[in-house]
């Protein structure tokens, strides 16, 4: 049987997903959240302890409850691929391949992915799916020695890092990211469904083998009414790096 305590955690959950607290927002008092679950405060402590673990909600001492972000937030303190962290989250995702092509390496792939001269890349443009609207662009270049086996997987499979691990052991072990904002061109507008010049959140990243071997770079526009990104730190340590933007 369910604890009462991971009951109303998981109701404030879908409170926080529906946006009835949005990001920024306080939660009721614990008086008044025990009141309405008509528990004690003991039981809604254990659940905001649950909650504040996970990152979603955190406070000072003595202050109220803050909504930090939602499960639609993407931590980037693990190295997940999207699909794995829509399940994780609770979310179905999709994805369709529009183009896949063969193309001679240009001087950012070459050293992106340390590349010799005159190597030839795989060029993919997949549109992801969250719960059945999509929500990410991703432009990928795979280095040639793992191009073939992401030629042959079907267009809409849902985790083409799952697909690599199974059929190949390929794992993607580290991840570089750099993340800023653009504006949607014709063809991102047309493919997410967003008004030419809407925003979007742009991650560019590089991913690599256990052993650094440079497997993929790509350039992710997400759609920034679906996906926020949260990066969870402490005085000893900040995941987050500043640069000057180029």
């Amino acid at each position: 049987m369910t604890a009462r305590h991971e009951e109303i955690a998981d109701e404030l959950r879908r409170a926080i997903d529906r946006e009835e607290y949005t990001v920024g927002s306080l939660l009721p008092t614990e008086t008044d959240l025990a009141a309405h679950y008509g528990v004690s405060r003991g039981t809604v402590r254990q659940a905001v302890a649950t909650l504040t673990a996970e990152g979603l909600i955190g406070s000072r001492q003595g202050a109220r409850r803050m909504v930090l972000a939602s499960r639609r937030s993407q931590s980037f303190a693990e190295l997940r691929s999207f699909a794995q962290w829509a399940r994780a989250m609770g979310h179905e995702a999709t994805g369709r391949v529009v183009a896949q092509s063969y193309r001679p390496a240009t001087k950012e792939d070459l050293t992106r992915l340390q590349l010799p001269p005159e190597s030839t890349v795989l060029h993919v443009l997949r549109v992801r799916g969250l719960d059945g609207g999509p929500v990410l662009l991703e432009r990928t270049v795979y280095a040639g020695w793992i191009a073939p086996a992401v030629e042959v997987i079907e267009a809409d499979c849902p985790s083409v890092t799952q697909r690599l691990f199974d059929d190949t052991g390929l794992v993607f072990a580290y991840g570089e990211h750099v993340i800023d904002a653009v504006s949607a061109g014709a063809r991102d507008a047309e493919l997410l469904g967003v008004r030419r010049t809407s925003p979007l959140l742009r991650v560019r990243r590089v991913t690599t083998t256990r052993e650094g071997r440079p497997v993929e770079w790509s350039d992710d526009r997400y759609r920034s009414d679906a996906v926020s990104f949260s990066v969870h730190n402490s005085i000893g340590n900040n995941a987050l790096a500043r640069k000057p933007v180029e």
